[in-house]
């Protein structure tokens, strides 16, 4: 269906005219997260397979997942399983009713991403 401006009228504005909120954006990054996360999911479960299937598939697998790339991918998916989680109970806290208030919500938001990232930080270092 053709969009006809009759009358030149103006068109709405385009989406990278409005700055989204930090609640709007962390909305979106929920999202992805979840899938990337999937897609990690998929990767790991891979992994296991080529362990099971022998030495040749398990060395091809292993060292994909061990270079600097997978490594990169790994770290990235759990800087992404921290924010996932935290901002899952982001939403348990409102499921109950609690946290409504624009300040509440930019307060839970900054939260979320602070305890994100101190997080994963803090495994990274258990890690290694």
């Amino acid at each position: 269906m053709a969009v006809v401006n009759r009358g030149h009228r103006p068109l709405s504005p385009h989406l990278t005219i409005y700055r989204l909120p930090l609640s709007g954006s962390m909305s979106i990054m929920h999202r992805i997260t979840g899938v990337g996360l999937g897609l990690t999911a998929l990767l790991v479960v891979w992994w296991f397979l080529a362990l099971s299937a022998g030495p040749g598939s398990f060395g091809f697998a292993d060292g994909l997942i061990t270079s600097w790339i997978g490594g990169l991918v790994m770290i990235v998916s759990l800087g992404a399983l921290w924010y996932h989680f935290f901002t899952g109970l982001r939403h348990l806290v409102w499921d109950s009713g609690i946290g409504f208030d624009r300040a509440q919500v930019n307060r839970s938001g900054i939260w979320v991403l602070a305890a994100a990232g101190v997080m994963t930080v803090i495994t990274l270092i258990a890690a290694f």
